[in-house]
């Protein structure tokens, strides 16, 4: 009994911790890193990722949906761009305005970050693929989620909005997604794939030596 009440608090100190680091590189600049046009590439899925495997996938969706809270505040409140209106529906940019699909698109890829980042490095140690591989292709797999499903969003849900207010036209939109894909999604997956072998392979490690 004393035993699973200390797992308990040992779980929640360690997803608090890492939440914490989530809020850091959610409302700090430390989060974010310049890339083409109105979107920047950002580190605020590595603590989903890390979360994940440390954690396990209950605890890495949970840490995707504070990532998605974190981000709906930060472009509700202090909007970095014009482009806010997909990720809340309370910013407005000329006719654009109170779209609810915006929520989807700010929640569900953060969310689903932490459930394929989890489900992906439980099924790469099931199949005992190398750690640096199931580490790596996992935390690339999961970064690319929300990339591949925010971009995705954008482009299904304010197509034509997205490319006036870029002034640019709808036929070229395509295209811009795939060049912010590979300037900003890229090196995020490289990113988080880096960051979920590097720090998550030796602290597993320790937390599977220290159980036994």
């Amino acid at each position: 009994m004393k035993a699973s009440i200390n797992q308990k608090t040992l779980f929640l100190a360690q997803f608090a911790m890492l939440l914490a680091v989530e809020a850091i590189v959610c409302f700090t600049p430390l989060g974010s890193l310049p890339a083409f046009g109105p979107i920047v590439a950002t580190l605020g899925m590595v603590p989903v990722i890390i979360t994940s495997i440390l954690l396990g996938t209950g605890a890495g969706t949970m840490m995707g949906f504070f990532a998605g809270l974190f981000s709906f505040c930060v472009w509700t409140f202090t909007p970095p761009s014009p482009m806010a209106f997909v990720f809340t529906p309370f910013y407005s940019a000329g006719p654009v305005a109170r779209n609810y699909w915006s929520l989807a698109i700010c929640f569900l890829p953060r969310i689903l970050v932490g459930t394929v980042t989890g489900t992906c490095f439980n099924l790469f140690t099931k199949w005992k693929w190398k750690n640096a591989v199931a580490y790596g292709l996992s935390g690339v797999l999961g970064s690319l989620t929300n990339t591949l499903l925010v971009l995705g969003g954008i482009y299904v849900f304010f197509g034509q909005s997205y490319a006036d207010a870029l002034k640019v036209s709808f036929n070229l939109l395509l295209g811009l997604i795939g060049l912010t894909i590979l300037t900003s999604g890229i090196p995020e997956a490289v990113i988080g794939g880096a960051a979920a072998y590097a720090i998550c392979y030796p602290i597993k490690k320790h937390m599977n030596h220290r159980f036994e």
